[in-house]
């Protein structure tokens, strides 16, 4: 998988990609992830505090982020006594931000309209990547 930027072309997946990416996603089809994630979407955040802003344990709060953390979804830095929470980089946020505008145009019955085929690749075709300099 590329790192393109925005108005690339499709992604294309492999199997053991795939699996990562689902995941990913089935990491963030939880309410409790979402909080913790758009809470560190604000700012990073220790433990105690996150748990508070989320109304969650402590305790389940840590258990979340460990989750987190191993799907490369946040990352933690020691402060003092304490482990400082934030997103892993502006990919994470771009995610909740795109999962959450969308939620927001299908409550509003808004619509971009479906993607065009000017933009879709036909089925088969590899993306091989040289699409000029």
């Amino acid at each position: 998988m590329g790192h393109e930027p925005p108005g690339h072309p499709p992604a294309r997946l492999n199997a053991e990609d795939a699996a990562t990416v689902a995941a990913t996603l089935q990491a963030l089809a939880t309410p409790s992830r979402l909080l913790i994630l758009t809470r560190l979407r604000e700012s990073p955040c220790p433990v105690n505090e996150l748990a508070d802003a989320v109304g969650m344990e402590t305790s389940a709060v840590s258990h979340q982020l460990r989750l987190l953390r191993n799907l490369g979804l946040v990352t933690g830095a020691r402060h003092g006594r304490s482990i400082v929470y934030s997103l892993y980089d502006s990919h994470v946020a771009m995610l909740l931000d795109e999962a959450v505008y969308h939620i927001e145009h299908l409550r509003l019955g808004l619509s971009e309209g479906p993607i065009s085929r000017a933009h879709q690749l036909p089925v088969g075709t590899p993306h091989s990547g040289s699409h000029g300099p």
